[in-house]
This record gives structure tokens, C-alpha cells and sequence, in this order.
């Protein structure tokens, strides 16, 4: 050794000992992290299952669980069987000319019974020409011209009817098929000649027919008693845009904003989200919280993290749903008070478990001087938990709030499926316009109406139809 070198003492040892400590207990923390990361799929997380890659799930398991009722179809399901109608449009006669056992001559007066199978089938399309021909006067006494007037919407020598029109506006908007497809099939089935420009332009012209149904269709959203609310993002000219749905179970509406954070004006009642905050800030509403994404954040923590606590309340709310719907089917409007009040300590306790678990835990390790000590994810889900219990558990205290917000996550999977398709809109008036046909198309399928028939009635029909 260099007599010049200074020697290595023994807290020099420890000093190394105590930092090679803190560098493995870092990277043990950051291990255990990329490992839960690695441990999320679409069955436990947010994530989408186009995520998933080729190692996905063996299978995507209900979060519901096991249901007491038996598979299939339920008692008082109506059946989709086809059946035979009372009044055939055509009736087609098949007669015998002779007895299938003698051979004798067979007349038809000797029929005693006729067997009947009925064929349902498309007539062949066949577009319905109609002309109007208004009448031209001449005055007798001062020889002026008077013209008979052609209805309002009869504007050109020759044009393309409402059903024409709403036919391409449903393929186009309803069934999201790109436009220059909708010309090859309004072509192929009904043989008519639209280019994707006039298929685009009866696009804005019916948007904005049905603009008015639309903004009624938002202010009753607004005023049910329960409605759910989500947003996705959405590309708009190459930027970002965001798209924000309000609906109920027979109602859709749909809103295009620049800004994630631009809630709705006025609101009221109860709104079930997935705990987005800013959803806090409105004013006159209370809060519903969407459980199935607890369900999916417990369900990574069992898997990944193997806490106790998170089974105990995965099962909790699992058995708080059951015993809802349990209810429910009785007839009744709510739960034995013996039954919440069951729930709520049970609650509590899984609470009290998972916080004295956490409290245990070594505190992890802050990355910079700034901010706040971090927590654990499973230690985060516990004080969400806890501070919003009554809007967790709002399901189990007013039956008319689902467990989940899953209608509102319905309806705005089908936008994200354009967005597939498309890409993005090019301009805001088109977004605009595609969401308002949308939320027509999306509210007149919850009420059972016929598609085309709604993309046919002008706005004050349908208004009348829907208070009505």
C-alpha cells in the first residue's frame, strides 16, 4: 500500500455500508414498481386491452363475479325467435294433382287443410320515384299567372328524398362506415348514385335539423336525477380535443370541448364518474363513484401486491352489490337497516386493517427534497376510500345510483371506434356535427325508436315524441 494513502477506517466501512444500503433499498423500490407495472393488464387496471400485446389475459374474468341467477335466458325475457304473422304481404298457393297413395286425380274440393311455412325476406330495392306538379293559372279576368306552391322540402327539379338521405346518414353515422364505402353500398343495395361530397353534406344538413332535439336531449340529461359522466380524448385537426358524455339509461348527449377541464354549466342531482376531481368542483350536484374501477385497482393489488385488506374489500362491494340486487328483485327500495349498517362497519374495518398495514410498511424513499413523501398505490386507494366512502357506497343507500358507470363508458366506446377508423376530424363543425347526430342516433336506440323513421322526423316531432 502507498505510504502516502490515507488507510480506510471504520466508519469510512460504514459510511460505504450505509450508502450501498440506501442505493439497494432505491433499486428494490424501483424493481418492485417496474414489476407492478409489468403486473397491469386490461383485467386489473384502466388499461385497454389493445395494451395487453400477445401476452394477454388467459381470460377477462366479470368483476361482477358469480351470479345467483341461472345461464341463459331469464324468466319474462322477451325471445327474438322468428315467428309466423297473422297477414303475409304475398301469399303463394303449391297444389297436388293427384293422391300421393292411389295416384287419383286430385280436385279442390277435396282439400280439408292447408299447412302454412312463411319465408321473411328483403323486397328487391328499388328506389320510388314521386313527381309533383304544381298547377299553373290563369287569371280570367286580368290574365295573371298564379303557380301552385310545391311543398317546403321539394326545393330542385330532381332530388333525393328524406329516406335516401337518412339512409346515408345512418350508414355514415350510425355505422360509422366511411363515406366513400357508404357511396358503393347506398350504390350496391339500393342503387343511387351519391358521392362521398353529397353524403358529407347530408351530414351537416340533418346535424343541423336536429341540432334543436339534441340541445333538448342535454337539458333533460342535465335534470335527471342520476346521470354519468366520462370523457376521452379526441383529434380534431391534429390537435387534441376532448369529447365529454352525459347520459342515463335512455337519454345520451354528447359535448366537444378544447379543454378536458370544460365541465358542464349546470347540473343537478346525483353524477356517477371514475373520481376524475374536477368533477368535485361542481357546484349543486352530490357524487356517485364508479366501482368497477375499484374493483379493477383491488384486483391488481391482490395479484401483484398479495394485500390482505384489498381481497376483504374486493369482496365486500362484490357482496354490497349482490345483496342491492337481491333487494332490488324483492320489490324493495332499500336495504335492511340491519344489512347497511352491516356493510358500513364492515367497511370500516377493511379500512382500519389496510391503514394499519401501510402504517407498518417502511416509508419509500423520496426521489427529490421537493414535493411530498410518496405512498404506496395500495396505501393511496385506501385514504381515496376512506375520505369518499359515502360516495363509494352510494349504490347500497339509493338504489336508483348503479354500481358502476359503465352506461356512460358504453356510449362513448363507439367514438372511440371512429376515432379508430378515421383517425380525426379535420375541423370542429365536423366533430360538432358528428356528435349530435350521435347523441340522436345513441338516444333513439335507448327508447326503441327505428333509426331510420328518427333520422326521418324533423326536430319538433321528435321532441313531442320524446316528452310525450
Amino acid at each position: 500500500m502507498d505510504r502516502t494513502e490515507k488507510p480506510v477506517t471504520l466508519e469510512d466501512l460504514y459510511a460505504i455500508i450505509q450508502g450501498q444500503a440506501a442505493t439497494i433499498a432505491a433499486l428494490q423500490q424501483e424493481v418492485a414498481e417496474l414489476k407492478r407495472r409489468l403486473g397491469l393488464n386490461s383485467d386489473n387496471s384502466s388499461k385497454p386491452p389493445s395494451s395487453d400485446g400477445l401476452k394477454k389475459p388467459p381470460r377477462v374474468q366479470s368483476l361482477r363475479g358469480r351470479s345467483e341467477k341461472a345461464s341463459g335466458g331469464q324468466p319474462g325475457h322477451k325471445g327474438e325467435t322468428l315467428r309466423q304473422i297473422e297477414n303475409p304481404d304475398i301469399i303463394k298457393r303449391h297444389n297436388a294433382t293427384n293422391c300421393a297413395h292411389c295416384r287419383a286425380k286430385l280436385t279442390a274440393e277435396m282439400v280439408t287443410g292447408v299447412l302454412k311455412r312463411q319465408v321473411f325476406d328483403i323486397p328487391e330495392p328499388k328506389l320510388e320515384v314521386t313527381e309533383h306538379q304544381a298547377s299553373v293559372y290563369t287569371c280570367a279576368g286580368c290574365a295573371g299567372l298564379t303557380k301552385a306552391a310545391f311543398p317546403e322540402d321539394v326545393v330542385s327539379a330532381a332530388q333525393y328524398g328524406p329516406r335516401v338521405r337518412a339512409a346515408a346518414v345512418y350508414l355514415s353515422f350510425g355505422q360509422l362506415i366511411p363515406e366513400d364505402r357508404v357511396a358503393e353500398t347506398m350504390r350496391d343495395l339500393f342503387d343511387v348514385g351519391l358521392c362521398p361530397a353529397t353524403i358529407a353534406a347530408m351530414g351537416v344538413r340533418k346535424a343541423s335539423e336536429l341540432m334543436p332535439f339534441s340541445e333538448v336531449i342535454a337539458a333533460l340529461v342535465a335534470a335527471a336525477a342520476v346521470k354519468h359522466l366520462d370523457e376521452t380524448g379526441f383529434r380534431i385537426g391534429g390537435h387534441t380535443q376532448w369529447l365529454h358524455v352525459a347520459s342515463t339509461m335512455g337519454l345520451t348527449c354528447y359535448r366537444v370541448s378544447p379543454k378536458r377541464g370544460s365541465l358542464p354549466s349546470y347540473m343537478a342531482g346525483i353524477i356517477m364518474h371514475d373520481h376524475w376531481k374536477p368533477y368535485y368542483t361542481m357546484a349543486g350536484v352530490e357524487h356517485a363513484l364508479c366501482n368497477a374501477h375499484h374493483l379493477r385497482e383491488l384486483k391488481a393489488l391482490i395479484e401483484i401486491e398479495k394485500e390482505l385488506w384489498a381481497k376483504r374489500m374486493y369482496t365486500l362491494l362484490l357482496d354490497a352489490c349482490h345483496a342491492v340486487q337481491r333487494a332490488a328483485a324483492q320489490g324493495n327500495h332499500a336495504l335492511a337497516v340491519s344489512a347497511h349498517r352491516r356493510i358500513l362497519r364492515l367497511y370500516d374495518r377493511v379500512i382500519a386493517l389496510g391503514l394499519t398495514f401501510h402504517e407498518a410498511q417502511a416509508p419509500l424513499i423520496k426521489k427529490s427534497a421537493r414535493g411530498k413523501q410518496p405512498r404506496r398505490v395500495g396505501h393511496n386507494l385506501l385514504l381515496r376510500l376512506q375520505k369518499y366512502k359515502t360516495d363509494v357506497l352510494r349504490f347500497a343507500n339509493d338504489f336508483s345510483v348503479p354500481f358502476t358507470n359503465n352506461q356512460a363508458e358504453r356510449d362513448l366506446r363507439m367514438m372511440k371506434v371512429k376515432q379508430k377508423i378515421s383517425g380525426c376530424f379535420r375541423t370542429n363543425a365536423g366533430a360538432e356535427n358528428f356528435a349530435t347526430l350521435r347523441a340522436v342516433i345513441s338516444t333513439a336506440r335507448k327508447q326503441s325508436w327505428n333509426i331510420l323513421e328518427t333520422l326521418v322526423k324533423p326536430a319538433p316531432d321528435l321532441i313531442l315524441h320524446l316528452s310525450g
